[in-house]
């Protein structure tokens, strides 16, 4: 299993909760560092926000160059072809990310778990087939590449998710979180969803709504 290199920011000393954000292909873990202070969260709120950088590989829609890639895309169909099996092996590997934070003190059910694009198909294997109970979901501008095959544990049978999604996203369409929302409503889970007027990318809107769902999953509280 690949162990990631990452880039952590404290927003305070001896943090209690942790976010751990990945983002989407071709970029790196400094991709949404920015957005931290953009959260406005609660002064003296102690959360650690960990932004990990995915490795380098081949990816197949782009003639095979290397870039950061959680998974290679085969193909893009609206259904995506993806190497499920890439994209397994980059959740475990988030997934030891949480173990690590587990062994700092931290609990589970402090801890976070955010993608945008294949980060966030990523964050949805990652979360839902978890063994231990987190504190939430935010997937953006993504889709639910594992549907069919995703081993849910019941531990995260209840998880909060929050779905966020451009409605002029060209790369991947609205459409695509929407049946993720309907999927995971199936499965007995409450997402809630979000829309903006945008393309594949992110706005202050969305970002104001990342920020009531992390004060409400972590229960921050303003001094």
């Amino acid at each position: 299993m690949t162990t990631l290199n990452v880039i952590v920011r404290d927003t305070a000393p001896t943090p209690d909760a942790c976010v751990i954000w990945l983002h989407g292909l071709g970029a790196d873990g400094h991709d949404f560092e920015p957005i931290v202070p953009e959260l406005d969260l609660p002064q003296g709120s102690a959360i650690r926000f960990i932004f990990p950088h995915a490795p380098k590989i081949p990816v197949t829609i782009n003639g095979g160059l290397p870039m950061p890639a959680w998974y290679d895309i085969l193909a893009m169909s609206l259904e995506r072809e993806v190497d499920e099996v890439q994209l397994r092996a980059s959740a475990m590997a988030v997934q030891a990310l949480i173990e690590q934070q587990l062994a700092q003190g931290i609990d589970s059910r402090r801890i976070v778990l955010a993608g945008f694009s294949q980060g966030g198909a990523v964050a949805y294997e990652a979360a839902l087939s978890y063994p231990q109970p987190l504190a939430g979901l935010i997937a953006m501008s993504t889709y639910l590449a594992t549907a069919d095959s995703l081993q849910r544990h019941d531990a995260n049978q209840y998880l909060p998710v929050q779905i966020l999604h451009g409605s002029r996203d060209g790369v991947v369409p609205e459409l695509l979180g929407e049946r993720a929302c309907q999927t995971l409503q199936q499965w007995g889970l409450v997402p809630e969803f979000h829309s903006y007027p945008m393309e594949h990318s992110v706005c202050a809107a969305e970002i104001a709504d990342i920020s009531r769902f992390l004060r409400r999953c972590l229960q921050l509280q303003d001094a």
